[in-house]
């Protein structure tokens, strides 16, 4: 894991997430990890090729897949499939805690055969965007204990190999009585003008953009535009542009010690009064009371 990674997202041209693995040589990342109000990893939208698993262990939180808002409780897990947008959120302004396992496929993938027929069928296909695992769920409570148990063995790559095929193995019991493992499927378009306008986002956050820049890096109207950021992240392309300027000045807030003219320079901001007001409105504190409480 690269250290000076840690806590940020970064993407490849395509807009999707840039996994900072444990081990460089083996695609796999797993943490107890845990989330609370204003940290710079709530409410960051996101997609990878991964396989993302997520088991809680304390307290609740907001769940969200492309859109989709999931409550998630003390011992639920989510399963979420390759390429979907999701990101999680506090409740209420608690505390949650959790193991956070982002695998991908190819640890399954040893034979062709082995690919198309059990791994193929799962992350190919766009009417299985995540699997939640809850109380009245057979498969839940060893799915739990298998999640639990790989932070163990978050270094040893044949163990968590060995691990995450049991897993897959619930995952596929699961796709299947919910008749979803279909072999033949066809991305969704508008998903895919979603994730091209987030990428734009990140890619140009440091200039001056507006809302047609927005749309038109996705090819479709300002009106589709906002319809598909509130569908999928909750507010509209504004806000978002915003809030991603916000987490970064976060980021640098914590990492560095530019002065605040530097920092809003670098997060696109026109001034230092600008930022900190529009910091203040996602994080409820100034930026100067931000890197001191942090420090």
């Amino acid at each position: 894991m690269k250290l000076e990674a840690m806590g940020l997202i970064i993407k490849r041209e395509d807009g999707s997430e840039v996994v900072n693995y444990d081990d460089p040589n083996f695609p796999s990342y797993i943490y107890d990890g845990w989330i609370a109000p204003k940290v710079t990893w709530e409410g960051v939208p996101h997609f990878h090729e991964d396989i993302e698993i997520m088991t809680i262990k304390e307290g609740q939180l907001l769940y969200f897949v492309n859109g989709k808002e999931l409550l998630l409780r003390k011992g639920d897990t989510i399963v979420v499939n390759s390429n979907q947008i999701h990101y999680n959120m506090c409740v209420n302004g608690g505390t949650a805690k959790y193991v956070i396992c982002v695998l991908h496929p190819s640890i399954l993938t040893n034979s062709v055969a082995v690919e198309m027929q059990a791994i193929k069928p799962i992350t190919d296909n766009p009417d299985l965007p995540y699997l939640r695992f809850r109380y009245i769920n057979e498969h839940t409570e060893p799915l739990r204990d298998l999640v639990l148990g790989l932070p163990e063995i978050r270094h040893d790559p044949f163990e968590i190999t060995k691990q995450f095929y049991q897993i897959w193995d619930i995952i596929r019991k699961q796709a299947k009585a919910l008749g979803a493992a279909a072999e033949e499927t066809v991305s969704d378009p508008r998903i895919q003008s979603f994730k091209s306008m987030m990428y734009f986002i990140s890619y140009s956050y440091q200039k001056q953009i507006t809302l047609g820049d927005i749309a038109s890096s996705g090819n479709i109207s300002k009106s589709l535009c906002n319809t598909l950021f509130n569908q999928y992240v909750g507010e509209s392309p504004i806000n978002y542009l915003m809030h991603f300027r916000c987490r970064k000045v976060a980021e640098l807030l914590r990492s560095s010690t530019m002065s605040m003219t530097e920092i809003a320079e670098l997060a696109g901001f026109g001034g230092v009064s600008y930022m900190a007001e529009t910091f203040r409105k996602f994080f409820e504190m100034s930026p100067r009371e931000y890197r001191k409480q942090w420090k």
